[in-house]
């Protein structure tokens, strides 16, 4: 006990918070782990990432086989968990309303019949998209006990005409923007698309500045320059865990190798949420953003 009555233990742990916070880059990047909740290797792999510090935040999935699971752990460690939008993966959860999985499986069929599905509005689905949309929220607050404050999707499927049209992801919440490409990557209509898509996000949501996939893993010039944006925009970084060549490169902390002045951000914060609406669908392939 120290002359105060408080436990040693509390204050050298207050001391080391206080050192690590000072210690902390200016500049991070957030790292963000999808299909928190899917099962229970996925949660589990994405939990030892969080515990090193090498990712930033998960997106958690509901009505999936270690959804509860999941949200306690994110509860237990203080996980930063936004809601993961699933629309095509089949609900595994045990007990999961049978009226529910009807919906999804019918939204499931029109999204994967053709690539360019989800650019397509469906009136007549417009009520199973509101009906499983409300559902996945409401299960999010019960099992997370607050509301989901950040949004993405499976296969990004947050971003259909469907969802964006009905206007269904509550306003003023965070919600993830399209892939960051460059000039060489995609065709301009692509692009464009991409471009616009987000712009109209911005009306009603908080974005980042960039967003990429962390594959390839086999560029060091590619992930330097990413990197190299943290210090004027907000950047994330999706990346799966479960998958074996992903979980080390971010436990070995490959990621960062070599680099200074740049750190994993503790949790999805937005340090520029104003310059979101000025970014592009701009990759660091090319140096149009130097």
């Amino acid at each position: 006990m120290t002359n105060d009555g408080q436990p040693s233990a509390v204050l050298d742990r207050s001391r080391q918070e206080a050192g690590d916070a000072m210690r902390l880059p200016q500049d991070t990047v957030i790292v963000n782990a999808d299909d928190w909740g899917r099962d229970s290797f996925t949660t589990d792999r994405s939990l030892a990432c969080v515990q090193r510090r090498a990712i930033s935040s998960v997106s958690a999935m509901v009505f999936m086989e270690d959804s509860r699971r999941a949200a306690e752990l994110a509860r237990e460690h203080n996980v930063d968990a936004g809601l993961h939008l699933n629309f095509t993966l089949a609900y595994s959860a045990p007990h999961c309303p049978s009226r529910l999985m009807d919906h999804q499986e019918k939204l499931s069929r029109f999204l994967t019949a053709h690539r360019l599905a989800p650019m397509v509005y469906h009136p007549g689905l417009a009520s199973s998209f509101e009906y499983v949309v409300h559902m996945q929220f409401e299960e999010y607050e019960r099992l997370y006990g607050a509301p989901a404050k950040r949004v993405d999707g499976h296969h990004h499927m947050h971003l259909g005409a469907n969802v964006l049209r009905q206007q269904l992801i509550p306003v003023g919440i965070i919600v993830r923007r399209n892939l960051s490409f460059g000039p060489g990557e995609k065709g301009f209509l692509n692009r464009f698309y991409r471009r616009r898509q987000d712009l109209l996000l911005t009306r009603r949501h908080r974005l980042t500045g960039f967003f990429f996939d962390l594959q390839p893993l086999d560029s060091r010039k590619r992930f330097e320059a990413i990197l190299d944006l943290a210090d004027r925009f907000d950047v994330e970084i999706e990346t799966h865990p479960v998958r074996d060549d992903e979980f080390r490169f971010l436990i070995d902390g490959e990621l960062l190798r070599g680099t200074s002045g740049v750190g994993v951000s503790l949790g999805y914060i937005l340090r520029f949420s104003e310059s979101a609406s000025v970014a592009g669908n701009t990759s660091p392939a090319e140096p149009a953003w130097r």
